[in-house]
């Protein structure tokens, strides 16, 4: 089963409670799912929270919205991957982070074909090593064998913290494919960290979602060249 494992978390340091924030009446959260949800090969969608009792807001969130959800480390988030993975027993993830709103399914779709054309050849397909894309349309692919690699012998902080840093730290033993846009889109920032992140993605949604609830990063360069926002 190939599975969407959106990793969400309301402890920000810059932003706190940021994936509940809402725009056009929803939580960014919710966005992230609804467009996951248009993805034609994503087989089931889980969020992987935390622990912690400010997480509780998430876990509601999901049993409202009727999504698996599990609660896991919150520093040694390659840990909660692992642990997701054995629970619900994946064998293909789809790394997403919750402040990716305007997260492009056709995006998603084109990363999961390569890394499925190529199966049993690659342990790892990503859009971001290097980026291409704008920054927030961030997809990785990964084999549930090649996550338990990681997860034994990954040992640094930064390893544990940021779960796809191992497989790209060693080239050697892991087979790599990045996918690459047709333009180098990669200092448009799309993701949500700051307040200004939020006001200008919410600018992005209040142009194009009342017309065209899935809008695409064609729609959204087209915005943004014609300087609506």
């Amino acid at each position: 089963m190939l599975v969407a494992v959106v990793q969400a978390r309301m402890g920000s340091t810059r932003l706190p409670g940021k994936v509940m924030m809402e725009i056009c009446g929803k939580p960014i959260l919710w966005h992230v799912v609804n467009r996951l949800k248009h993805s034609k090969r994503i087989e089931k969608i889980i969020i992987a929270t935390t622990n912690n009792v400010i997480d509780d807001k998430i876990v509601e969130f999901a049993v409202e919205n009727n999504i698996d959800c599990y609660c896991g480390s919150e520093e040694d988030v390659l840990d909660r991957y692992y642990q997701v993975s054995v629970k619900f027993n994946f064998e293909h993830i789809v790394r997403i982070t919750a402040d990716c709103p305007t997260i492009d399914p056709k995006v998603v779709d084109k990363v999961i074909g390569k890394y499925i054309d190529n199966l049993g050849e690659v342990d790892y397909v990503s859009n971001i090593h290097p980026p291409t894309y704008p920054d927030g349309l961030d997809v990785e692919v990964f084999s549930f064998t090649a996550l338990e690699i990681a997860w034994r012998d990954a040992q640094g902080e930064y390893q544990r913290e940021h779960v796809t840093s191992f497989f790209r730290d060693n080239p050697g033993i892991f087979k790599l494919i990045n996918v690459e846009n047709s333009e180098d889109l990669s200092d448009v920032k799309l993701s949500v960290d700051t307040l200004d992140d939020f006001n200008f993605v919410k600018s992005i949604f209040e142009n194009l979602y009342p017309k065209k609830e899935i809008f695409l990063i064609d729609d959204i360069i087209e915005l943004l060249g014609n300087r609506k926002i």
